[in-house]
């Protein structure tokens, strides 16, 4: 993510910030991907911290008003968590919006977020996050770090995290969007396998007896169907294109990543993986100076890389390609 900086005097800003130490109001437009100020702004920035331009006096951003629904706020810890998922889900669309996805020069469709939470103020709900018919679920109990960290280790997972939810679901989301365009299923087939396996069915085998992820999956859980296979995929490809695109934005340099390096603007997959594996291992490096976890604590195999370069590919090039294809049936 890029550093920002204050229109009127220059300091620097960061992402999330809500003001600057002039004093001034900052607010992120996403549009023009920067900080300004004198701008309308979200009806949320008092209740949750968002810091996003509104289109109009009143108005939610373009962030939140992609959440038709949300906790009972005055439950228990629902308002804190909120906030902390929406900060979550505002970094994962500034990311994508360096694409083009869900700018003003995307016509296309917008996900629906439902931001759920276990705590109704009665019994415990069950939230399970997911996404169907461009809704996308989201449980916002997990962005208590304790209670994320603890389901972590009873799934056995490497890395969870609110932004890869995020990540995760929206690849679900642009998958349909993708399947749009020409050539797309069928290239996918041939990478993936059969997206139309039924779904219920290969999460029961999935469940019953854990695959062994091996040199096909970049984690075990994209054993479980094409579907996921891809989910995990574009999460673990965002994952990657953003921490690196972090390093850079600090201004720090090191050998195998060029100066002034872009990794958004980036179009060749196998330069991007190289240089995303040399900043992770510089930083796992440092990680375990301090005895903390790695950064990215996975393995790049032939195959996971192939399923990266084709989401990469398409990614980047759907917009413009979406665009091309309007212009010729006008």
């Amino acid at each position: 993510m890029q550093r920002f900086s204050c229109p009127l005097c220059g300091t620097s800003a960061y992402f999330h910030n809500l003001t600057c130490v002039c004093g001034a109001q900052l607010a992120y437009d996403p549009q023009t991907q920067s900080m300004v100020v004198d701008a309308f702004l979200c009806v949320n920035r008092a209740r949750i911290d968002c810091n996003w331009t509104a289109p109009r006096q009143g108005a939610f951003c373009a962030s939140c008003a992609m959440s038709r629904v949300v906790p009972v706020l005055h439950v228990g810890d629902n308002l804190r968590l909120l906030a902390r998922a929406e900060r979550g889900k505002r970094w994962v669309l500034a990311n994508l919006a360096q694409w083009g996805w869900f700018t003003r020069a995307d016509t296309g469709a917008r996900p629906r977020f439902l931001m759920l939470s276990e705590d109704t103020g009665g019994r415990t709900q069950r939230v399970i996050m997911g996404h169907a018919g461009g809704e996308i679920t989201i449980n916002v109990t997990e962005a208590d770090e304790l209670i994320r960290l603890k389901r972590q280790l009873d799934l056995g997972e490497q890395y969870r995290s609110m932004v890869g939810h995020f990540r995760h679901e929206m690849a679900h989301f642009l998958f349909d969007r993708l399947t749009a365009l020409p050539g797309f299923l069928p290239a996918f087939r041939d990478i993936f396998g059969d997206e139309r396996e039924p779904y219920g069915e290969a999460l029961k085998r999935y469940y019953a007896d854990l695959p062994d992820p091996g040199e096909d999956y970049i984690t075990r859980y994209a054993a479980a169907h094409p579907h996921e296979d891809w989910a995990e995929s574009v999460a673990h490809l965002l994952h990657m294109v953003d921490f690196t695109d972090s390093f850079v934005s600090t201004g720090l340099t090191m050998a195998g990543v060029p100066d002034g390096y872009h990794p958004y603007v980036e179009d060749d997959t196998v330069r991007l993986l190289g240089i995303a594996s040399e900043v992770a291992i510089a930083v796992n490096d440092i990680n375990r100076a301090l005895d903390n976890g790695d950064l990215y604590p996975f393995v790049l195999t032939g195959p996971v890389r192939a399923k990266l370069a084709f989401a990469h590919h398409w990614l980047r090039s759907a917009l413009a390609a979406a665009a091309r294809s309007e212009r010729h049936s006008a």
